[in-house]
């Protein structure tokens, strides 16, 4: 939790609006400036740059006769080019049949192909590299696990003080070497729930067995946003004591109870730290959801969730990666996110997975704002999978979005001659009339999905 978590829990509704607000602008901004500066770049002229549709709120025209503005409707944004009849691009005949052929080139429908495509192609591909950057900086900032399973933190649980402390390398766990971090994790997910673990650590130099709670024990890792734990108030860090009125050890054994009451109540015991020594423990009931997981072999499962992640009893140390590492890690984390993007859609298209999943604006503000609450780091996390998100969609092959501008191009390239005027006004027509009704489709389910 950080200064955002504060501000929501004062604000509300307020201020998941003004975050999710000031989200989708910085994204749409960077879209539509990578328009507008590799369309100058390429010699293409910008008359209007405006973030938001409707009713101009602000606006200023700079030295080179663009005018930049901001409009009451902060759904999206546009790049208006000199010859373009509209925001979506459409050739204005008659504006463009009074320009000579030097004007024309300072035009989208005049310039060369490699230019037009250029400036189309540059509004996702600038989402996708404000995406890559985010992911860099937040690895630079917080660091990669070390390759050891040496102790950075170590987790507050109920009960006996934890034994172990931070910068103890564990050599064994219940008498198995764990030589690194990997090896660690897997003994841990493998191990069977327990009270007790014996655990053989390198401490100041010395040897020595601790017996220490499992080490994957109920402790709430992170909490899932649009989830029944969100709604519920459940924090990072809280620990489940009992669910259903089984005693839990280990959060393995969670899962398998929420599964085995198929979508009814789950009631749970949580304990949670504060500021005494003993800290607090309640009671409250939670209705889990019906979710579609990704899967690490690919595809998707549906399963009840309740929207809990595990955590360990310790935080791995860190190491800080250099630059092209963490660029590397970088480009995998964004490559992981867009291709679930795109599988999960597909998912949908084909009715393996709930139509649920697809989200619209209310549904979009929702996961900013409470993304904001679980704290910056997840706020910014969940601002580059949005801005994945917005450059995907932007280059699928429907007309009017960008991706249908290059199949346009892409015909032009093949046939040597751009699609007939006629054509692809009936085109964009079309393509306009599948975005809107996907929106409408989108809006629905926020209203109509748990």
């Amino acid at each position: 939790m950080d200064i955002l978590a504060t501000v929501l829990g004062t604000g509300g509704f307020l201020w998941t609006l003004a975050f999710f607000i000031l989200a989708i602008g910085i994204i749409v901004f960077v879209h539509e400036y990578g328009h507008y500066i590799v369309g100058r770049w390429s010699g293409i002229h910008a008359e209007v740059f405006s973030l938001g549709f409707g009713p101009v709120l602000v606006n200023r025209t700079d030295a080179r006769g663009t005018r930049w503005q901001i409009a009451a409707i902060p759904l999206g944004g546009y790049v208006k080019f000199k010859g373009d009849s509209d925001a979506a691009s459409g050739k204005d005949l008659g504006a463009m049949s009074g320009l000579s052929d030097s004007e024309k080139r300072h035009t989208m429908h005049g310039a060369p192909l490699w230019a037009r495509s250029a400036t189309v192609a540059a509004g996702p591909i600038f989402n996708f590299i404000l995406a890559i950057a985010v992911y860099w900086g937040l690895i630079l900032w917080s660091g990669v696990a070390t390759e050891r399973p040496i102790v950075g933190s170590v987790a507050s649980l109920p009960g006996a003080a934890q034994p172990l402390q931070p910068g103890d390398e564990i050599l064994a766990l219940n008498g198995s070497e764990t030589p690194s971090l990997e090896s660690y994790l897997q003994l841990a997910r493998d191990l069977p729930a327990m009270a007790q673990v014996e655990y053989r650590i390198l401490r100041g130099g010395d040897e020595m067995v601790v017996q220490g709670a499992h080490p994957m024990p109920p402790l709430v890792g992170s909490v899932q946003l649009k989830s029944a734990a969100i709604a519920a108030g459940l924090e990072e860090g809280d620990v489940i004591l009992a669910a259903n009125g089984q005693p839990v050890t280990a959060f393995a054994e969670l899962p398998p109870i929420v599964e085995g009451l198929a979508g009814a109540p789950v009631p749970l015991t949580v304990w949670r730290a504060d500021r005494s020594d003993t800290g607090q423990s309640f009671d409250l009931t939670i209705t889990p959801n019906r979710r579609d997981l990704p899967k690490a072999e690919g595809g998707f499962e549906t399963r009840w969730l309740i929207g809990l992640t595990g955590g360990l009893i310790f935080s791995p140390e860190v190491r800080r990666p250099g630059l092209f590492e963490a660029l590397s890690l970088a480009g995998q984390n964004a490559w992981f996110a867009g291709t679930t993007s795109l599988s999960g859609l597909w998912h949908v298209v084909t009715g393996a997975i709930s139509s649920c999943n697809i989200s619209g604006p209310i549904g979009m503000a929702q996961v900013m704002g409470q993304a904001a609450t679980q704290g910056l780091e997840y706020y910014i996390t969940m601002l580059a999978v949005m801005s994945l998100g917005i450059g995907l969609i932007n280059l699928f092959p429907i007309p009017v979005l960008d991706g249908g501008h290059l199949v346009f191009h892409a015909y032009e390239a093949v046939f040597r001659r751009p699609p007939p005027d006629g054509a692809l006004k009936v085109l964009m027509t079309i393509g306009l009339a599948i975005v809107l009704g996907f929106m409408a489709y989108a809006l629905t389910n926020d209203v109509t999905c748990p």
